[in-house]
């Protein structure tokens, strides 16, 4: 009878114990998670989807897929709309964005708070990943990425016309590498590229010479100053003397016109952040092994590197946010699983995937990231990727205006490429439109 009685007693305590284990391990619904991102998502796809597959027992029936979106700004508006239609079930469960789309959701209360859940693990990552993020305390991203301006260059043009590319340590010396080039090469080298369209404002403007320039939009009281800003001069006045002095060759960015003509050696230097890289590896060939990389030029009289840019995995409130947990699980394993982050980049290595440079400390100190590469001949990327955020410039102050305030900036740089009006002329209509329009 003891026997029969100590039995079911351990019975019911295997049984005790099962039913604790199931309630403890997270049940995910079987489904899709769906992600807005730009570039090349794909590649996203593939860590994630073998991330899946590598964990059964996770989320078994749960599929992903990265929904590749025109932009940031495309991708927010997408969501803001299908909102205020009451269409939350096309809301996806996730976004990646930058600063100016995190306020604007977040003002929205469309991105779940993940402040709580970012405190446990923020020693983990390099300081203030999750700075752009913060709005009053509160955490709306989780940090993806963390990336340095940096400035690209074919040696073999420079060592052809014969022009040192250390001259490039500073604006005054890119602006005379760009003159020497042009003159050695009887205009056929141009010292960079000038889109039409608003990666102009993009990455000539926001993300690369303002900041620099410690320029600024609008003052401490919102009030819109661009037409007076010191530094507002200082950094478009730049991009007008290369504009007006012919150093930059006219096409539209990320299309096959702009590779051919850098391939044939026409354009010798991109000054833009770390993320060309995955752009210019997967589209150009003949040039192959001939570009290095360099910290991007200085402001003497500012004397900052280029400002880093972040971009987040944002949890979208679509209501039922029934795979926030799972997203938060496979977004951490991303950033901290050495064998399976390095293994993943080996990956996109070899296909000419997109990466970036880990945030998380652990992986950053492998020595995997500080390989060279055949690409940048025999240069490590990956550790001057590093370098380029020592002596960052800060980002620019954002706004909930600022993502209005950039499309009406654009537009009149845009205008101004388009030789329809001259920089001052720009730079004045720039602040009369943003006075009128924005309050």
């Amino acid at each position: 009878m003891k026997r029969i009685v100590s039995i079911l007693l351990a019975l019911v305590l295997f049984a005790s114990l099962g039913a604790a284990l199931a309630e403890s391990k997270p049940v995910h619904p079987e489904g899709t998670i769906r992600i807005y991102c730009t570039g090349q998502p794909q590649f996203l796809q593939m860590y994630y989807e073998k991330w899946l597959q590598d964990h059964p027992d996770v989320a078994p029936g749960v599929t992903i897929e990265m929904v590749q979106i025109e932009s940031m700004a495309a991708g927010r508006q997408k969501i803001s709309m299908d909102y205020l239609a009451g269409a939350t079930s096309d809301l996806p469960d996730g976004i990646y964005l930058d600063a100016v789309g995190i306020i604007d959701l977040a003002a929205a209360d469309l991105l779940v708070d993940v402040t709580e859940y970012y405190a446990g693990i923020e020693g983990e990552f390099i300081g203030g990943a999750a700075g752009d993020a913060t709005i009053e305390g509160k955490v709306f991203g989780l940090p993806e990425a963390v990336r340095p301006q940096l400035l690209f260059y074919n040696a073999a043009v420079f060592e052809k016309y014969g022009v040192d590319p250390a001259l490039m340590s500073t604006f005054d010396g890119y602006l005379e590498a760009g003159r020497l080039l042009k003159e050695k090469s009887n205009g056929e080298v141009y010292l960079s590229y000038v889109s039409p369209t608003n990666h102009t404002w993009r990455y000539w403007g926001r993300r690369g010479l303002m900041p620099q320039a410690n320029a600024r939009i609008w003052d401490e009281n919102g009030k819109a100053i661009i037409g007076s800003d010191e530094g507002t001069k200082l950094a478009l006045g730049f991009l007008d003397t290369l504009m007006s002095e012919d150093l930059l060759y006219k096409t539209t960015m990320m299309q096959p016109p702009l590779y051919e003509a850098t391939d044939e050696g026409k354009i010798a230097t991109f000054y833009i952040g770390a993320f060309w890289d995955e752009f210019i590896r997967a589209n150009l060939v003949k040039t192959s092994g001939q570009w290095r990389v360099m910290n991007a030029p200085m402001f003497e009289s500012v004397s900052q590197n280029g400002a880093p840019v972040a971009n987040y995995l944002c949890l979208v409130n679509n209501g039922e946010n029934k795979y926030a947990e799972l997203i938060k699980t496979m977004w951490y394993d991303f950033q901290t699983d050495v064998v399976s982050r390095n293994a993943w980049v080996t990956n996109m290595e070899e296909i000419k995937g997109a990466y970036s440079n880990p945030i998380a400390l652990n992986v950053l100190a492998d020595s995997f990231w500080q390989a060279p590469s055949e690409f940048y001949g025999g240069q490590s990327f990956r550790q001057a990727e590093g370098e380029g955020l020592n002596n960052a410039s800060p980002n620019m102050p954002v706004t909930e205006k600022d993502a209005e305030a950039d499309s009406i900036i654009s537009a009149e740089i845009e205008k101004y490429v388009a030789g329809e009006q001259t920089m001052e002329q720009a730079i004045q209509n720039m602040d009369k439109e943003l006075n009128i329009r924005i309050k």
